[in-house]
């Protein structure tokens, strides 16, 4: 006879990573059939009840800790129970411990003791967040926020801050940065190289430097300026402040600018900045049907597979063959938001309303982001599915358990899914998710096929051939771009057999050549001596904000 327990700790509260850890850890106690450690949100509470476990969610929030244990008797449950409380315990202490000394308490203390610190890598809660970004730019240092939690209107007002001194307040909600040679947040092991990278979308830079890198071609930095910038609020201004350096930044020869649509009236300002460097661009605006007017230089890419294309030279990814017809409806469950709203944008275009928790239109907004309406994309990254919970690209568990409902499911025909691998990733995602595909494909011989889009670089610390290899062996069907994968998924569904169409880059004049500019080099603003960010040293302040690590 199985034994549960459910204990509510209000008042108590420890990040996502921390708990996902401690969660894991007592799940693999002797005689624990399943254990979680939770901040009391919506969606974890759903997951719980889904899970079986009975938690009376009223009053309680993000702040409160929900841990629960079902087990093979009452002895190993409450073992679990305090198992968890010692993990939770030791989680809790010991900072600095062994250093030499105690850890600074905020990000102006750190810069105070070491002067070389240029750069501060913020991950709070939300609340504290415009109070960090102040004190960080105060100190004189770049910022790469990865929390959210700002509104647009502040996060402008920090942006013209970080302007108007010279610095880059990269975030909020910023997930990936390259910076000379250095990955920030989620970035992937890539080579060094002339293409200069500015995207308001994290997996968005992930997929074309990683594109670039399998086509023999680097990254001379990658400017992360997180997902709002190019909102009509935000207006591009650390886009237009990353053009700026990358513009005078001699390695780089020619420049890709990332985002899902933006504000119609910020394209068009970020064209023409674009044109204004001298060095050729291609703006790659997933999703975004018309491009703004392009000026001479300056080209429009419809995918990131396009945009990557043009800028390593090649030609776009052949088509991937004929698949095995598993009609029904297509389930995209994503880690990335860009690459979901590509892949949404791929779908929509062959079969028209797709719903989804990011949708492409207003009137396709899924009612509720637990459940599917036909062809339907869910994006495990946004805002709402991260709020006390660790991002899915480090804790896939709230995705693998809607890959199983949906791969059960006998109206879908396609399940479309991201891997995302690189620094700050789940060690295995590969690992994790292939039983589930394996035993999905089983369940359903014949009736359900497996996309998935493996975005990573060949000396990510996963192993990209050996993560492959394991998804293959699963029976996925595996492609390296996300558009690739949505067309590899409509071809699967029946749907559109001229689906593996590679989509194009719209040009405006010829790519010129030849240009140089100024490095990067450590200093205080922008026209000056020494101008850009140089190698980051970075200052963390701890926590955690939004979901983020």
């Amino acid at each position: 006879m199985t034994a549960s327990r459910v204990e509510v700790r209000r008042g108590t509260y420890h990040d996502s990573v921390t708990l996902m850890q401690v969660s894991r850890q007592a799940e693999g106690l002797p005689g624990v059939e399943a254990a979680a450690a939770v901040a009391a949100t919506p969606v974890n509470l759903e997951l719980l009840a889904r899970q079986g476990f009975a938690v009376d969610g009223a009053g309680l929030g993000p702040s409160d800790l929900v841990v629960c244990v079902r087990a093979a008797d009452e002895a190993a449950a409450d073992h679990a129970l305090e198992q968890v409380s010692a993990l939770l315990t030791g989680a809790g202490g010991g900072a600095g411990a062994g250093s030499g000394g105690p850890p600074p308490r905020s990000v102006r203390a750190a810069a105070r003791r070491d002067p070389e610190l240029n750069l501060a890598v913020l991950s709070v809660p939300g609340r504290h967040l415009r109070y960090e970004i102040a004190e960080a730019l105060r100190a004189g240092l770049h910022v790469f926020c990865f929390s959210d939690g700002l509104d647009p209107a502040a996060e402008a007002a920090c942006k013209r801050s970080a302007a108007e001194r010279g610095l880059l307040l990269m975030g909020p909600d910023c997930g990936t940065a390259i910076l000379d040679g250095v990955g920030l947040g989620f970035a992937n092991a890539v080579r060094r190289g002339p293409v200069g990278v500015v995207g308001a979308s994290g997996t968005g830079i992930q997929e074309v430097t990683c594109l670039l890198d399998a086509d023999g071609v680097g990254t001379s930095h990658a400017i992360g300026v997180g997902g709002r910038d190019l909102s009509p609020e935000v207006g591009g201004i650390m886009t237009l402040r990353a053009l700026d350096l990358l513009a005078r930044d001699g390695p780089t020869e020619r420049l890709v600018v990332i985002s899902k649509p933006p504000d119609p009236r910020v394209a068009r300002r970020v064209a023409d900045a674009a044109a204004a460097t001298g060095k050729p661009t291609t703006l790659a605006f997933p999703g975004l049907d018309a491009p703004p007017p392009l000026p001479p230089g300056v080209e429009f890419a419809s995918s990131l597979e396009a945009a990557a294309a043009w800028a390593a030279r090649t030609a776009p990814a052949a088509p991937a063959g004929s698949p095995v017809v598993t009609p029904g409806a297509i389930r995209g469950l994503f880690s990335g938001g860009t690459l979901c709203y590509e892949a949404m944008a791929v779908v929509a275009g062959a079969v028209g309303r797709v719903v989804s928790n990011i949708p492409l239109r207003p009137e396709w907004r899924l009612a509720d982001p637990n459940r599917s309406e036909g062809h339907t994309f869910v994006d495990f990254g946004e805002d709402a599915m991260t709020e006390g919970r660790a991002h899915p690209m480090i804790d896939p568990g709230l995705r693998n358990e809607r890959f199983r409902r949906e791969a059960a499911d006998p109206g879908t025909g396609v399940v479309l899914l991201d891997v995302v691998l690189g620094y700050g990733a789940h060690p295995d995602p590969a690992g994790e998710l292939a039983p589930l595909i394996g035993q999905a494909l089983a369940a359903r011989p014949g009736g359900l096929s497996v996309v998935v889009s493996l975005c990573g670089a060949a000396a990510d610390p996963q192993g990209l051939d050996a993560q492959a290899a394991t998804l293959r062996a699963a029976g996925a069907q595996l492609t390296r771009s996300s558009a690739q994968a949505a067309r590899l998924s409509l071809a699967a569904a029946g749907l559109d057999r001229a689906a593996a169409r590679p989509t194009p880059v719209r040009r405006q004049a010829p790519l010129p050549g030849g240009l140089d500019g100024m490095t990067f080099r450590p200093g205080p603003g922008p026209g000056g001596p020494g101008a850009g960010l140089g190698r980051p040293r970075p200052a963390r302040p701890g926590g955690e904000g939004g979901g983020r690590p």
